[in-house]
């Protein structure tokens, strides 16, 4: 049965969780459009970020089977804490991507010659293997966009004490921020041999 105090929590955060979800997408999408060097920023591009943030979406993932199994175990206070450092890498995850793009033209999957341009030569190449790229990459980014609130929503539940309602959305959010951290590592695997450096 659900306490008052639980459901306060929870109604506590769901502006923020709302605006949160919201704002992300949007303003990552934002600041994605922008490059530095075009307002005048004299910076050198972030090319060391991309297998760091890979990384960091492979612990991602290594954390959240590790919570996982902690909290099957009886261990809720190691689960809390892997949660809230699964939590603090997709944070991380996310400013190093931002940093990356403002400071990096894009990468075109199949691009040889690294002039940005996907040539006919280059898409014969590459094949059958571009889809495949660009359906696991358009499930990814649907996927990190749907999974914001949900995350946030799993965590609120837990932070207010309402377990039972946070095992059952958990069962959803997991899977998804599961998929988004692996292929997150397989979208770097795939586009990194197209890098221009």
């Amino acid at each position: 049965m659900e306490t008052v105090t639980s459901e306060s929590i929870e109604k506590k955060y769901r502006v923020w969780i709302i605006v949160l979800s919201v704002a992300i997408p949007v303003v990552v999408a934002i600041l994605f459009g922008i490059k530095l060097k075009d307002l005048g920023f004299d910076v050198e591009p972030l090319y060391f970020l991309p297998p760091i943030y890979a990384g960091i979406n492979g612990l991602t993932a290594v954390v959240l089977i590790t919570a996982v199994m902690a909290v099957r175990r009886g261990k809720l206070k190691l689960h809390e804490n892997l949660m809230k450092f699964a939590i603090t890498l997709s944070c991380l995850f996310l400013a190093m991507y931002v940093a990356y793009h403002m400071t990096a033209d894009s990468t075109v999957f199949g691009d040889f010659n690294h002039n940005g341009v996907l040539e006919l030569s280059e898409q014969n190449k590459v094949g059958f293997s571009r889809y495949i790229y660009l359906f696991i990459l358009l499930f990814h980014i649907a996927l990190s966009i749907i999974i914001i609130p949900l995350v946030l929503l799993t965590y609120v539940r837990a932070l207010s004490k309402s377990f039972y309602r946070h095992k059952k959305l958990a069962r959803i959010t997991y899977p998804l921020w599961l998929y988004v951290a692996v292929t997150g590592v397989i979208v770097y695997l795939m586009i990194s041999p197209y890098y221009n450096y």
